[in-house]
C-alpha cells in the first residue's frame, strides 16, 4: 500500500484504541452505526446512552472532547435539513415556542438528528485513531472487493497530488498580477480547471504506464498482512455489544 499517509482527522497517539488493528475498528464502527439506526427513535434516553459510550470510547484513546466536537462541524448540512422537517412534513401540528410545527416532522427531525451525529461521532473517532493507510487494510482484511479498495487508495493519495498542483497554478496566476474579484475572471477559473483536468488525466495515464511497466495486472501486493486475536477482537466488540443491549431494551420498555 505504501508509505503511511498522515489525514487531518487523524490524532497521533498511543492508546489501546489506537493499537486495536483496523479491521476490528471498522467492524465495530459498522456494527454500532446498524445499531443506533434500528433504535426506535422514541427511546430518547437510549440515544444519550449512546453518547455516553461514544464518551468512553474517546476518553480511552485519549481524543479530547475539543477535538470530536470540532470535527463533528461536518454534519451541519444535515442539521440544517432536519431543522426544516418540523415547518415541511405534513401531520399533526404543536406549538413550540410561539411556532406551529408538526409533531411527526419534530420526530424526523430527532431521529436523523440523533442518529447522524452518533454516526458522526462514530466515524469522526475511527478516523481520529486510525491511519488512512492502516484504514485501507482494515477494509481489504475485511474483504472489500480489491477494486475499490485500490480506487479509495489512489484517490486518497493523488488528491494530495491534484491539491498542491491548484495550489501552484494559483501561485502561478497571482504573481502575473491575477485576482478573482467578479464574473469577469470566471473565464480565467474555467481555464485554469480545465487545465487541472488535463494535467491530472495525463498524470494517471503515466502513472498507470509505470504501473504496469512494473508488473502491475489490477492487483496490489499486500505488504503488511493485518491479523486480530480474539482479545483484540473482544476488546473491540465491547462498544457495540453494549450499545445492543440498549437498543433491545429500548424496544422492550
Amino acid at each position: 500500500m505504501g508509505a503511511g499517509h498522515a489525514h487531518k482527522l487523524y490524532r497521533h497517539g498511543h492508546s489501546p484504541v489506537h493499537d486495536l488493528p483496523p479491521h476490528c475498528k471498522l467492524a465495530a464502527v459498522f456494527a454500532f452505526v446498524v445499531v443506533v439506526v434500528t433504535t426506535p427513535r422514541e427511546a430518547v434516553w437510549a440515544f444519550g446512552l449512546y453518547a455516553l459510550l461514544i464518551a468512553g470510547a474517546a476518553a480511552v484513546a485519549r481524543v479530547p472532547a475539543g477535538f470530536l466536537l470540532k470535527r463533528l462541524l461536518i454534519e451541519v448540512p444535515f442539521v440544517a435539513f432536519a431543522l426544516l422537517m418540523p415547518f415541511v412534513v405534513p401531520g399533526e401540528q404543536t406549538h413550540v415556542l410561539g411556532l406551529s410545527v408538526s409533531v411527526p416532522g419534530l420526530w424526523g427531525a430527532w431521529n436523523v438528528l440523533a442518529k447522524g451525529t452518533l454516526g458522526v461521532a462514530a466515524s469522526v473517532l475511527l478516523a481520529s485513531t486510525t491511519e488512512l493507510r492502516s484504514l485501507l487494510l482494515g477494509l481489504q482484511r475485511l474483504k472489500l472487493p480489491p477494486l475499490l479498495v485500490q480506487i479509495a487508495s489512489f484517490m486518497i493519495r493523488y488528491g494530495d497530488v491534484i491539491t498542491d498542483e491548484m495550489r501552484r497554478m494559483s501561485i502561478a496566476r497571482r504573481s502575473r498580477g491575477f485576482e478573482a474579484r467578479g464574473i469577469r475572471q470566471w473565464g480565467v477559473l474555467g481555464k485554469s480547471a480545465g487545465a487541472l483536468f488535463i494535467r491530472s488525466y495525463e498524470r494517471g495515464e503515466r502513472v498507470h504506464l509505470a504501473m504496469v511497466s512494473r508488473g502491475y495486472t489490477g492487483t496490489m501486493p499486500v505488504i503488511d498482512e493485518v491479523t486480530a486475536s480474539r482479545t483484540q477482537w473482544a476488546y473491540a466488540s465491547a462498544l457495540p455489544v453494549l450499545a445492543l443491549v440498549v437498543c433491545l431494551l429500548g424496544w422492550a420498555v
